[in-house]
């Protein structure tokens, strides 16, 4: 025991709570690379390729959900239910756009065996997931929920206006809401 030298030197490290956006805010400063690799769209389960419209995607009203595998269950239910509300976000003339920091090739398996029609985009560097305030460094998530193991965005959905104002938000803290999808498409509907 005497050849034990116990080690003084602790580091403090400044934490900053996250801070999402909320619904009234303006819409954060952000950039949609049209690199190819950033973008993954399937169609009923098949990945298809094609131009990006970045231009079409912000001149209308966006859903924006943030997602990781990582959230194991509670991940896949919110691309189901996406998916499910996607047909009618585009008959309100919208568009919706899930933003990821990993591109697997299980999404690909999981967009096959549920028969998804969605668009991704990855963030590696959660640069976007930052400017929304849904992710940081210093307020990690795994530190909240149980299950998860690394640090990844909130559980978080936005309805965007093209004039950049957030008219809704949700947030849900502890994986444990059920999605808002009604509110989802009143929100997207309301702007018209």
């Amino acid at each position: 025991m005497s050849e034990i030298a116990p080690n003084h030197e602790y580091t403090f490290r400044t934490t900053y709570a996250l801070k999402p956006v909320k619904k009234g805010d303006a819409v954060p400063d952000f950039t949609l690379e049209k690199d190819n690799f950033r973008w993954q769209q399937f169609f009923n389960g098949v990945e298809t390729h094609g131009p990006i419209m970045l231009r079409q995607m912000l001149n209308k009203p966006l859903v924006i959900s943030f997602y990781s595998s990582h959230w194991r269950e509670y991940g896949l239910n919110l691309l189901k239910q996406l998916n499910n509300i996607q047909q009618d976000i585009r008959g309100f003339d919208a568009n919706l756009l899930v933003i990821s920091a990993e591109k697997e090739r299980r999404l690909e398996k999981l967009a096959w065996d549920n028969n998804m029609s969605l668009s991704f985009y990855f963030d590696a560097q959660r640069e976007v997931a930052e400017r929304f305030g849904v992710y940081s460094e210093s307020d990690p998530i795994w530190t909240r929920i149980s299950g998860v193991d690394i640090n990844v965005p909130l559980l978080a959905t936005y309805v965007i206006s093209p004039s950049g104002k957030i008219i809704y938000d949700h947030i849900d803290w502890n994986f444990s809401e059920i999605f808002p999808s009604k509110e989802i498409l009143a929100a997207v509907a309301e702007r018209l």
